[in-house]
C-alpha cells in the first residue's frame, strides 16, 4: 500500500503557525484602530497602558481579585458537581426531582439572576463567588451527568457476572470510564467561570478585570479597556491550556485503545 505523502503546509511547525497567527491578528489590529480611531487603541498604546497599570501594582490587584473569584466559585462548583451527577445517574428518584431545575436554570442567563444574588449577598465577593459557581455548576453537573449515563453497560453486566460488587462497580468501572467526562466538564466549566466573572463584577466592587474594564469604558479609555479584554483571553488560554494537559495525562490510555 503506498503511503500517502505529507502536505507541504504540515512539514511547517506549529511555533510557525502561532507566529503567523500572531501576525496576521496584529495586522488586523492595526487596520482596526486605522479604519476606526475612536474605538480602537493601537497596540502601542495598549502596551502603554499595560505597562503604567502594572509597574503601579493596580493591574495585579485587578487580576489576582478576579482570578481569586473565578478559581473560588470554580473550585466549589467541580467538588459539588461530581456527586450531584453520580446521584443523577444511579438514583432515579434523585434525577427526577433535582434534574428538571438544574435544565430550568441553565437556560437562564447570568445576568439575570446576578441582581438577586448581590441585593441578598451584597457587592462584595460572596456574591461574586456565588454567581460563578452556579453558572459553572449548573455546564459541569449535566456533562458529568452524561458521562456517567454513556458508561458501556457491557463492563457493568459483565463485572456483575463476574461476581462484582456495587461499590467495585463504582469504583472500578463508573468512575474511570466517567474521568473524561470530568475533565471536560472542568474545561467547560472553567470557560463559564470566565464569561460570568464579567456578568459578576460589573454590577459592583472596587477591583476585578470586568470593573476595570467597566470603568474604562465609562471614561473612554480605549487603550485599558482592550487591554482588559486581552488579559481575560490570555487567561482563559492558560485555563484551558492547563486542563487540557490534565486530559492527556489521565486519559492518554484512551488514545492508545482506539490506536
Amino acid at each position: 500500500m503506498r503511503l500517502k505523502k505529507s502536505s507541504f503546509w504540515s512539514k511547517i511547525p506549529n511555533w510557525v503557525w502561532l507566529l503567523i497567527s500572531l501576525a496576521v491578528a496584529v495586522a488586523i489590529w492595526l487596520l482596526a484602530s486605522y479604519k476606526w480611531p475612536t474605538i480602537f487603541a493601537t497596540p502601542g498604546m495598549v502596551f502603554s497602558a499595560l505597562v503604567d497599570k502594572a509597574s503601579s501594582g493596580i493591574l495585579w490587584e485587578h487580576i489576582w481579585a478576579s482570578l481569586s473569584r473565578v478559581l473560588t466559585g470554580f473550585a466549589i462548583a467541580f467538588v459539588v458537581s461530581i456527586p450531584v451527577a453520580f446521584l443523577m445517574a444511579w438514583y432515579d428518584p434523585f434525577r427526577h426531582v433535582v434534574e428538571p431545575w438544574i435544565q430550568f436554570v441553565r437556560n437562564i442567563p447570568p445576568l439575570a439572576y446576578v441582581f438577586l444574588i448581590i441585593a441578598a449577598l451584597g457587592v462584595g465577593q460572596v456574591s461574586k463567588v456565588t454567581v460563578i459557581f452556579i453558572a459553572a455548576f449548573l455546564v459541569m453537573v449535566i456533562t458529568i451527568y452524561q458521562g456517567v449515563k454513556g458508561v458501556d453497560t457491557t463492563l457493568i453486566k459483565a463485572a456483575r457476572v463476574l461476581g462484582a460488587k456495587q461499590s467495585d462497580i463504582f469504583f472500578k468501572i463508573t468512575i474511570p470510564a466517567s474521568t473524561p467526562f470530568i475533565l471536560v466538564a472542568a474545561r467547560l466549566g472553567l470557560s463559564t467561570a470566565m464569561t460570568t466573572l464579567m456578568a459578576s463584577e460589573i454590577v459592583g466592587g472596587d477591583r476585578g478585570l470586568g470593573m476595570m474594564i467597566q470603568q474604562a469604558s465609562s471614561y473612554f479609555q480605549r487603550d485599558v479597556m482592550l487591554m482588559g479584554i486581552i488579559l481575560l483571553g490570555v487567561i482563559g488560554i492558560c485555563f484551558e491550556k492547563i486542563v487540557r494537559f490534565l486530559e492527556r495525562r489521565f486519559t492518554g490510555w484512551q488514545e492508545t485503545i482506539q490506536q
